[in-house]
This record gives C-alpha cells, structure tokens and sequence, in this order.
C-alpha cells in the first residue's frame, strides 16, 4: 500500500524504529540513516552477547527487517549535503532526537520545507517537541512511570508495577505510524508536507482506556486490582485443574452460562451475584465459588468448553506457546528470513497482524548491515564512485 513512498528513518533504539517497521510492512522503502561505525544503539542491544557485538543486536533485528542501511555523519559538512539531498527525494523523515537537535544539526522544520515542501515530517520524543518536560530524556520504563501505567498495574501489595515489555514505545511508535499515513492521504489530496510532533507520554496516557475515563468523567481514582476488570464480574484470572485461565464474562447471559456450565447454576440467583454492580461488591467471593467449579477441568479444557459456548475465555501463555499456535501459524503473524551476511542461516521475526487483501503484511528483506546499502543509495542520489571513495575518506559516509 505504500509502494513508491520513501521513508528517512534517523531514529533508535524502538519506538521510532518499530514506527518506521510497520511503515516498511507496508510496502515503504525505509532507509536507515545511521551513524557511521555505530549505527543504531539497538544494534547493540538483546540477550545474545555474540549478536551485539557484531551490530545484529536481536533488539535490532527484531524492528528493522526491510530496511535499507546508509551511513551519513550529520556533523560533517559532506555529511550535511547527502543528507539534504536525501530529503529533496524523500517523501517522510522519522527522527528521535531530543527536540532541538535535528534543527541544531541545520535541518529544523524551515529547512527541511525548502528542501521538500512535500514532506512530511515525524519527531517523536518522550514529551513532545514543546512544554517545560520537553528537554528530558525519556525510556519506556520513564514513560511508564509518569503516565500512571504503573500505578495501575499490580495488585495493593506489589504496585506501582512495570510491564514487563516496552508498551510506551510501541504505543509511541503506532501513533507516529499512523500519523504518517494520514499526512500522506493528505498531502495527496493538498501537495503540502506535514510537521507531526509525537509525544511517547501522550500516547501513553490514551492507551489508559477506563482507568483515565473513570477519572475525567466519573471522578473516580484507579486502583491497582491485580488481574480483575474492574469494569465487570467475573471478569479476570482464575485457577482450574492446571494453570491460569482467563474469563471475562462481562454480560449477564455470558455469566448465567459460565455458572451452569462449571456446575453452580446456583450462583446465578445467588443475591450477592444477581447483577453486575453486585457481582463487582462481592468479587472475591464469586471467585472463590467459581474456583471450585473451574478446578474440575484443565484450563485448556475450559477454554474450549466455555469459548463454544459464547464466553470469552483463554488460558494464560508464555510467549513460546503463543507462538505455537495453531491460530498465529494461519495468520502467518511470524516470517523467517535469510540471517544478515549470512544466508545460510535464519532469523525469525513478527509481521503486524495486519493481512492486506488476504495476505499478511511482510518485511521484503532481513535487517541490514550496518551501512549496506550506502554505495547503493548514493549511487541512486546522482553520486559517482569516485566522489563515494571521497565521502568515506572524509568521514561523510
């Protein structure tokens, strides 16, 4: 769907990579703009020690899969004119600098608009490009902190609660994603570029659902509640005859039938479970009762008795057995490509859940070395051999 689009990604690490990811899913010819000898942090970054040290950190491999890798030293001179010819032919810039340091560089949103009116420009930063926080550096496990996430999660005893994967990044880089997309729509409806500033923060804080809702709306303050819904009963964790099992039945007909199929039909006339906002009071007690019925069976058992029969419930997996699923197989969720500079190896890595006209979106390639494609991407920007041999000797390139 983005064939023909070319993307600038000068960003590190995840949140702005896995932005620029999803774009390459879809079909746009990303171009990592890396610093050269180093490149991307995440290069450097996952549990294989062997991987980081040769800049195939699984961190790395993992978001930047499609992508096209070109070393630019934005300091140097030389350095500044590739750079500003690559924008000329550049249809998105993506960066996660701290604000101001792109502009430091010589290339702040006026500069970049008389290069290409045409484009369209994403920063994403941990608080926005303006505001008194807007100079603070800023990681997942910050932005989890501030954006009341951790208060949230966990039970009284173990709160505040991290999660434990990087949640605020990724929510950070779908919103700047699909920012993008819309820019484009729009700038092929107008001509015009679009200046799109992301705040990891902001976004963060949109992903809460009811637990800021309750609070703007009804004035009611989050509580951490383990792994209870606090909008509905039973709606949470339970125990069966060999591990977690989760149940949210939230209607009053989805809790009828999860009584009578667990074998307590009495707890449907029950008066301390007879309605929703009942059934929330006396939480810890339904769960208690429905705990005796649910030891019976294995949680898998359940899962497939109780989905049958229109409750929505699912065993709790670690990530080995998600990835076994029969289900996530079919979708084609996981693609396994050649290993960078090594083809006769292979690296495994996720798609994004979406299936475009029946077949699921798809990285081209695996990650790039670090610059790979450089002599490529210059000779594609009008540069000669010889002024390529130059740009390296300098330092440029």
């Amino acid at each position: 769907m983005l064939d023909g689009v070319r993307v600038l990604d000068l960003t590190n690490v995840l949140a702005g990579p896995f932005a620029s990811y999803q774009l390459a899913l879809l079909g746009a010819d990303v171009v990592k703009v890396e610093l050269p000898g180093t490149g991307d942090l995440a290069r450097q970054l996952g549990a294989d020690p062997a991987l980081n040290e040769r800049l195939l950190g699984a961190s790395f491999l993992a978001q930047n899969s499609g992508k096209r890798s070109l070393t630019v030293n934005l300091k140097s001179a030389r350095g500044k004119e590739v750079f500003a010819r690559l924008v000329a032919r550049a249809d998105v810039l993506l960066e996660n600098f701290r604000p101001g340091v792109l502009e430091r560089l010589g290339f702040g949103w006026e500069r970049l608009r008389e290069l290409n009116p045409r484009l369209v420009y994403c920063a994403i930063s941990g608080f926005g490009q303006t505001g008194p926080m807007r100079s603070r550096p800023a990681y997942d496990q910050v932005i989890q902190g501030l954006s009341g996430m951790m208060a949230a999660t966990g039970t009284p005893e173990t709160a505040p609660l991290r999660a434990g994967f990087p949640i605020a990044d990724t929510l950070g880089g779908l919103a700047a994603a699909y920012a993008v997309c819309a820019a484009l729509v729009r700038r092929g409806r107008t001509g015009h570029g679009t200046l799109l500033d992301v705040s990891m923060l902001e976004t963060a804080v949109t992903a809460l659902g009811w637990t800021v809702s309750n609070y703007l709306i009804a004035g009611v303050e989050p509580v951490p509640m383990g792994n209870d819904n606090m909008t509905a009963a039973p709606s949470g964790t339970f125990g069966t005859a060999d591990g977690a099992l989760n149940i949210a039945a939230n209607r009053q007909e989805q809790f009828e039938t999860l009584c009578r199929l667990v074998g307590r039909p009495d707890l449907i006339t029950d008066p301390r479970f007879s309605d929703r906002e009942r059934r929330k009071a006396h939480r810890d007690e339904l769960t208690a009762e429905l705990d005796k019925g649910l030891a019976q069976r294995t949680a898998e058992e359940w899962e497939e008795l109780l989905s049958a029969a229109g409750v929505p419930a699912a065993r709790v997996l670690g990530v080995p057995d998600v990835l076994e699923l029969d289900q996530v197989a079919e979708r084609g969720l996981v693609h396994e490509l050649p290993f960078p500079g090594d083809p006769e190896r292979r690296v495994r890595v996720l798609g994004n859940g979406v299936r475009v006209d029946g077949e699921p979106a798809a990285p081209r390639s695996a990650a790039p070395l670090l610059g790979e494609h450089t002599t490529e991407l210059l000779r594609e920007l009008g540069y000669t051999d010889h002024e390529i041999d130059q740009l390296r000797a300098e330092g440029a390139a």
